[in-house]
Order: C-alpha cells, then structure tokens, then sequence
C-alpha cells in the first residue's frame, strides 16, 4: 500500500514529526529542509523548536498556545504553496587526513568496493555532501552526498571505539564524528577540526543545509590542525555562497 506523504506522527502531546519519506534522498531532504524554513519564518505562537531529520522534521510547540489541528492546517498551506528550500549558505572545506593511522579502515573499505585506496581517498574527497542532521551524539554531522562507488553497508558488528573526530562512512552517508565511542561505521579519515565546542560560538560548526567538501592533508599538517583547533581556532574554510 503507497503511504501518503506527509505524514503527521504525534511525539507525545507537544510535538508532531512531518515525514516525507523512508530514504535518506536529497530530494526529500529538501523538502524537510523547505518546511523547517517556512516554519521559523511564520514564527507561529507556540511552535519552541524544530528538529530536521533526513527525511522528517519534529516540530516542539506548546500546545496549550497552539493546537494541533492549527499547526496541521499551517502545514497543509505551506505544503500547497510547494515551497523550495534555499540555496545553501556556505561550502565549508573541512581538513581530512587520510593517512593509514587516521583512517583504520580505509583498506577494508577498498575491499569492499574493489578500489584502489588512493581512489577511495579521492572519490571520498572530491565529492560535493549535503549537510542532513546533527544526531546521535553532539555535533554528530550526517551528510549525503557519497559517490554511488563508496556507497557500503555498515558492519554487521561493531567496531571498538574509533577517536575522537574521526571520518566515517556507511550505509550510503558519511559522517564526522565528535566523540571516541564504538560504532557500526568504517573509519575512512580524521578530522582536525571540532564540529562540536560548547565554548565556541557556534557550538555547531555547519548549518542544516550548507555545502561540504573534504580537503585532504598529510599527517604533519593534520598535527599543526589540530593544535591549532585544540586551542580553540576554526580551521575549516568556509565560503558564503549567498
């Protein structure tokens, strides 16, 4: 049976998740991401906060100042309106180092796809990701965009703990990660850069939407990076693009 799109799913009694989908596909994420915009821009009394997923967006509101049928029907006139999300605000250019002992799994990886790891580096690096969500842990960054020659399932048992920062990829997404913990995901780089600093403004580095690219540098220049990010510098480039 074909289900229809949106969907509206309760979360409790104070927040409605809008569903678009079942994929992580770029052109449901767009119109998650087309949603969320014209939502903060009507700023409707009551709505608190909105979450975009891959595919859905949880939108938090009091429902003691707005009612669920109201919130539905803002929906639904959005929704007739097709609205189309912007254009991203920025292409970031995030040093990745890909070095054997900063990508663990890089060999297994050109296993699996029957590559050559200098081309599984340069696939992975040349690719242009969509920033989808932040999820799981804090600054987790999920971003689509993976060359389908990449695109491998995750492990089917999972791994000890990678390092902090790492660069992961699976399951068609790849990631960066923020904290060292065990995971279902191959290890393919490392990042120097924090993408989450509860001192820093922005705590999140990227935005829900921007452009991202990884720039590949060697082990010595990771280390200089690094020192540097710990200190508490950005040392991603970011580009505006509008």
């Amino acid at each position: 049976m074909t289900v229809p799109y949106p969907r509206y799913l309760d979360a409790g009694e104070a927040a409605l998740v809008v569903e678009f989908g079942e994929t992580a596909d770029p052109a449901v994420n767009a119109q998650v991401r087309a949603l969320d915009e014209a939502i903060l821009s009507l700023t409707l009394e009551g709505v608190r906060e909105t979450v975009p997923t891959y595919r859905s967006l949880m939108i938090h509101y009091d429902p003691l100042l707005l009612a669920r049928k109201n919130l539905v029907a803002a929906i639904e006139q959005i929704e007739a309106a097709h609205p189309k999300p912007r254009e991203p605000k920025a292409l970031w250019m995030l040093p990745c180092c890909y070095a054997p002992e900063f990508a663990e799994d890089l060999f297994r990886i050109a296993e699996l796809t029957k590559l050559k790891p200098e081309r599984v580096v340069a696939l992975h690096s040349g690719a242009t990701y969509r920033v989808y969500m932040y999820g799981f842990a804090p600054g987790f960054c999920y971003l689509g965009g993976v060359p389908d020659a990449l695109k491998i399932s995750r492990r089917e048992k999972v791994r000890p703990p990678h390092p902090a920062n790492a660069v992961l990829l699976g399951g068609g997404l790849t990631l960066v990660s923020t904290f060292a913990m065990p995971t279902g995901w191959y290890v393919i780089g490392r990042t120097p850069e924090r993408m989450f600093a509860p001192t820093r403004a922005p705590i999140f580095l990227v935005e829900i939407g921007d452009a991202l690219k990884f720039e590949p540098v060697d082990a010595a220049t990771f280390a200089a990076l690094d020192a540097r990010a710990a200190a508490g510098e950005i040392v991603a480039k970011r580009k505006p693009l509008r």
